[in-house]
């Protein structure tokens, strides 16, 4: 039997994406994780993939920007290899605009986007239509940019498994270690590197979502009354999510997310009667720096790090996965700063 090059241990969108990059790369790749594919919160509903606003432009921001343009090609190509559906789509995104105040930040951000995003995607204000998938602007304008896309992330990580396994590469519970080892454990890989260190390396928190049955499927996804409200290909609308430090249950769902529901009724009209068919809950890993924590495990050597994701793991995962496959596969370093394990020591 050939050696193996890579061993993920997680099997979330980090460990998931890797993967499945090291494995186009020619690696030999085992996975490992003892929950099954998405067991976290990678198996969510929502899959927001959008953009933080272009202005204060940083390291993380240009990562993101970079990432989510690489999208589109990453996932057509998991679809192809495997069958499965990742539910990604490029729609943009709407946003209401509430007074004079967000009228003139908005107005200003379209400068700092052409400046940043370029050519390859716009931020502008627009009038509201009136039409039925339009969130209430008291304003009466829009911000609508054309770089958020949507994902179904629970499907996109069976997308991914699919795709893997075609390629030879199969999920097990268990296996020792071989070839470089990358740990990509979420929240409890959190806990064990806190639990060696002398600070924080980060902490889970929970989110709560819902799907509705509402068809708007091909509109853009709105950001409205504070929640994301995703409409998925399949003819529901994710909505989401709550942002939980301190939680008795890990995957409940409680009053918290019905004032979500609520709020996205109140914002989107076209909503107020759609059925919710679920409820979710599960609990997001945070790095202390809020950046992906990503690079070689300090004082352990041949063991990488990729985690924290968030709210934002889903959109960073095409970037990030190349990025660690270049480090553990070549040995090139293309970690921006704010990204490093060692920032969050």
């Amino acid at each position: 039997m050939a050696s193996i090059d890579l061993t993920v241990r997680g099997a979330g969108i980090f460990g998931l994406s890797v993967a499945w990059v090291a494995t186009q790369r020619g690696a030999r790749v085992q996975l490992v994780d003892p929950n099954g594919p998405a067991a976290g919160s990678s198996g969510g509903i929502v899959g927001a993939l959008a953009p933080h606003v272009p202005e204060n432009w940083n390291p993380k921001k240009a990562f993101q920007l970079d990432s989510l343009l690489m999208a589109g090609g990453f996932w057509a190509e998991v679809e192809e290899a495997g069958g499965g559906t990742s539910g990604y789509q490029r729609k943009g995104r709407l946003q209401p605009i509430q007074d004079d105040h967000a009228m003139a930040l908005a107005r200003g951000r379209i400068q700092t986007a052409a400046e940043h995003w370029q050519d390859k995607a716009i931020w502008e204000v627009i009038p509201a239509q009136g039409t039925a998938w339009e969130p209430l602007s008291p304003s009466g304008h829009l911000i609508r940019d054309t770089l958020s896309g949507l994902i179904h992330p629970r499907r996109a990580c069976d997308a991914l498994v699919r795709a893997l396994v075609a390629k030879g590469v199969n999920i097990v519970a268990d296996a020792p270690d071989a070839g470089a080892v990358l740990w990509a454990t979420g929240v409890a890989g959190l806990a064990e590197m806190t639990a060696m260190h002398r600070r924080s390396m980060g902490n889970g928190v929970k989110g709560q979502a819902a799907l509705l049955d509402h068809d708007a499927r091909g509109l853009p996804q709105l950001f409205a009354g504070g929640v994301h409200i995703i409409p998925h290909g399949d003819g529901t609308v994710a909505i989401g999510s709550t942002s939980e430090r301190d939680y008795a249950s890990a995957t409940g769902t409680d009053a918290q997310l019905d004032d979500v529901i609520a709020a996205a009724r109140k914002a989107v009209p076209a909503l107020a009667d759609a059925p919710v068919i679920d409820r979710w809950a599960g609990v997001r890993p945070r790095s202390r720096s809020r950046a992906p924590m990503l690079g070689a495990w300090p004082d352990r050597a041949g063991h990488f790090i990729a985690n924290g994701g968030f709210k934002i793991g889903f959109g960073m995962a095409p970037k990030v996965a190349h990025v660690m496959a270049d480090l553990m596969l070549e040995g090139a370093d293309m970690i921006p700063d704010g990204f490093r394990v060692e920032d969050n020591l």
